[in-house]
């Protein structure tokens, strides 16, 4: 088991970030929430992980704290719901939030998130419920805020780009992505980070 990486941050191009550990590059998958608090590449980075092992590939998740890979641990051993679904309900919601949500019943909320259909939000309530009750979750969010992410020159085209390719990886239809990103105010937009955020909660408000 490969409980966390500490080393220097190669490259982030969400859901993906590869960091150089005594000069191995490892692969890691992350969460939205995760990638607004990683730092520039080239700087020093130590996320906790979980190693996933499948017949055709061996995958590493990434985690910016403890309660968050306690609850990716937890959402994979429920019916229905694998690495790439926990990733996804981990983009649109904090641990915080997504705990409030399934203590309160809230299945609308849940529906809301890419790849949670109803059943999937019932289940998620009825299995996790009596888990969550038994947790310390972290009650505060995760920094908001500019996320520091690629060079101010990178041209707006290949950011957009770049998150609506994010968008489609955690789950959301090409159209769904594509209809966010246009109603997003860009003068306000200056990384592919902060634009996939900022598509995430206009589509969570639906």
């Amino acid at each position: 088991m490969i409980s966390f990486l500490s080393g220097h941050l190669v490259d982030k191009a969400a859901p993906i970030l590869t960091i150089d550990v005594n000069g191995v590059g490892y692969e890691v998958q992350a969460s939205l929430n995760t990638f607004s608090v990683l730092p520039k590449t080239g700087e020093a980075i130590r996320l906790l992980t979980h190693f996933v092992v499948r017949e055709d590939a061996q995958l590493l998740y990434g985690f910016a704290d403890a309660a968050e890979r306690q609850l990716f641990r937890t959402l994979i051993k429920v019916n229905g719901v694998g690495p790439k679904l926990a990733l996804a309900i981990l983009s649109g919601m904090d641990a915080a939030s997504f705990s409030r949500c399934v203590l309160a019943g809230d299945v609308v909320a849940l529906t809301r998130l890419p790849g949670v259909g109803k059943k999937t939000a019932e289940r998620l309530i009825v299995e996790m419920k009596d888990r969550l009750r038994e947790w310390h979750l972290e009650t505060a969010s995760l920094l908001e805020g500019d996320i520091d992410g690629q060079d101010a020159g990178v041209n707006q085209s290949v950011m957009l780009a770049e998150a609506e390719n994010a968008l489609i990886a955690l789950g959301y239809k090409p159209v769904e992505a594509s209809k966010a990103l246009a109603k997003l105010d860009l003068s306000a937009i200056d990384s592919s980070e902060s634009a996939i955020r900022a598509a995430l909660k206009t589509m969570l408000q639906r």
